[in-house]
């Protein structure tokens, strides 16, 4: 195992990302809040560089009673991020895919020490 330095704490704002690569491996390492996460940029659809996708909350359907539909919401606590190639989402904090909890992204350890952040590979 070796240990990369992905950057200063200060450096990464609130739902920044930043990609580091270790020959042909790829991470996305990605802040929310206080707490960060590391995975593989390799959408387990079809290998497409799912880290450099576009980041945003879950989108739920807002349904009633008898299920009729009145509009969407975003949800705050769900962050994703959208694979470029055709769309796959997978929640930040956990790298599984919000329809199929079998389908997730490969992860690695964070560690903050001394005001940085290193992914350990």
């Amino acid at each position: 195992m070796s240990e990369l330095l992905v950057a200063k704490v200060d450096d990464l704002a609130d739902r920044e990302r930043r990609i580091v690569v270790e020959g042909p491996l790829e991470i996305g390492v990605f802040r929310l809040g206080d707490e960060f996460f590391a995975w593989e940029s390799n959408c387990p659809h079809a290998g497409g560089p799912v880290c450099q996708g576009r980041i945003m909350n879950r989108v739920n359907e807002v349904l009633d009673d008898e299920k009729r539909a009145h509009g969407y919401e975003f949800v705050d606590a769900d962050v994703h991020i959208i694979c470029p190639w055709h769309g796959y989402e997978f929640n930040i904090r956990t790298g599984a895919h919000p329809g199929d909890r079998d389908t997730r992204l490969r992860g690695f350890p964070v560690t903050v020490r001394d005001g940085a952040v290193y992914v350990t590979i």
